[in-house]
Parts: structure tokens; sequence; C-alpha cells
């Protein structure tokens, strides 16, 4: 009897941690979708307060400059963002001022010159 009671006691201890195992997956899951809901959250208020600060044409030349440079365009975005809530620019920014950002944002470019002789 005592050893069935210890192949009891054994399939119990198994079970339970297949459980525990589980809420923990689970668990790992519902975070996992937090963060995503977190950041989907994020993109759309980033959405819309470039939709308030830019123009159209601005919104276009960052979307397709986003193609080539991601990373740049989102820290462009950022910067956008908090001139704009600091009030150091004029809302809303037109193509011709967005040019002139990112032309100062890249800086200047190291020109080669090669000399023949």
């Amino acid at each position: 009897m005592s050893e069935l009671d210890e192949i009891k006691r054994r399939r119990m201890e198994q079970l339970q941690q297949q459980l525990a195992a589980q809420q923990q997956q689970g668990q790992n899951l519902q975070q996992i979708q937090q963060e995503q809901q977190m950041q989907q959250k994020y993109e759309e208020e980033k959405k819309n307060a470039l939709r308030q600060i830019l123009t159209p044409e601005a919104r276009q030349r960052l979307a397709n400059l986003r193609l080539t440079k991601p990373d740049f365009v989102s820290a462009i975005e950022m910067q956008l963002i908090q001139l704009a809530q600091a009030g150091r620019i004029k809302i809303p920014v037109s193509d011709a001022t967005l040019k002139q950002i990112l032309i100062q944002a890249t800086g200047k470019k190291r020109e080669i010159h090669i000399t023949r002789k």
C-alpha cells in the first residue's frame, strides 16, 4: 500500500508542477500581450501627434525616408514632438521646414575629392 501511495504522491507532484508551469506560461503570455498593447497605443499616440504637427506633404516625406532610414526617422519624429510640446516650432511644420530640419540633423557630409596625376 505504501508503494501505491508513493506513486500517487509522485504523480500528484508532477501534475502540480505541470499546472504551475502552465500558469507561468499564461502569465508570460499575458505580459507579452500587455507590452504589445502598450507599444501599439504608444505608436497610435505618436501618429496622432505627428498628424497635428506635420502637413500631409511633410508626413509623406517622412514616410518615404522611413523606408531607407527607419531609426533616423524615429529620432526625428521624437524630436519634432518634443519641439512642438515645448512650443519651439511653428505648427504645422511644412515640407520646406522639414527639409531644413532633416538637413541640419544629418549634418555635413564629408566630400571626397580624388586628384589624378
